[in-house]
């Protein structure tokens, strides 16, 4: 292979590299850094340049290591209810703000409208804060379904939307509903089995 597409090689592999780097979310940067790393274990058995070899094969199956942890280890998850009047949910929102606007444009928090509200814990860190509230018989309607950036692997909405299903469906609940705020929330959404009718997305429990 010739010396100047080798090169390229280094270079596509660096700026993926630099790319995990911006990235938030475990997972994702897990993967972006495995490419990364395998690309340049490539670039350098291709330049002959083993200790570069070594050293991204070695970061390449550390990557794969906690990808396997990440995709096979079983986690507990368990909700916290909150007070309308909590000190520490308030802080939450304040602190998360810029990130919540980004998937929920506009919103503000109001008290009325979220009689049902708990966080989501995930092996007893807080991975996300759900805010709900009744509307007419058997409608859930969503005002807030965030997750913060660690924790965005969708293992946190199926726990919501199907693995608390019999909870919902025991307090007379048959539909939730959300909002159609953002793109990225729609997507997240429709991965979960939601709907879109109208403006508002519409899961069946």
């Amino acid at each position: 292979m010739e010396t100047f597409m080798i090169q390229w090689i280094g270079y596509i592999a660096s700026g993926i590299i630099a790319i995990s780097m911006t990235v938030n979310s475990i997972v994702k940067f897990r993967w972006i850094n495995l490419i990364g790393a395998f690309s340049f274990a490539i670039y350098g058995m291709l330049f002959r340049a083993y200790p570069v070899m070594l050293l991204n094969g070695f970061i390449t199956l550390v990557d794969l290591y906690f990808l396997l942890k990440i995709y096979t280890k079983p986690n507990l998850f368990d909700i916290l209810e909150i007070s309308e009047d909590s000190k520490y949910l308030l802080k939450f929102l304040e602190f998360h703000n810029s990130e919540i606007q980004n998937f929920f444009p506009g919103f503000k928090y109001k008290p009325e409208m979220n009689t049902i509200s708990f966080f989501v814990l995930r092996n007893m860190a807080v991975a996300g804060v759900f805010l709900a509230h009744r509307k007419g018989k058997d409608i859930l309607e969503v005002g807030l379904d965030y997750v913060v950036p660690e924790y965005r692997d969708y293992k946190n909405g199926k726990f919501l939307y199907f693995s608390l299903r019999d909870n919902f469906i025991r307090a007379g609940f048959k539909y939730i509903v959300a909002e159609n705020v953002s793109q990225k929330h729609v997507k997240y959404l429709k991965k979960l089995g939601f709907k879109q009718k109208g403006e508002k997305l519409v899961k069946a429990l």
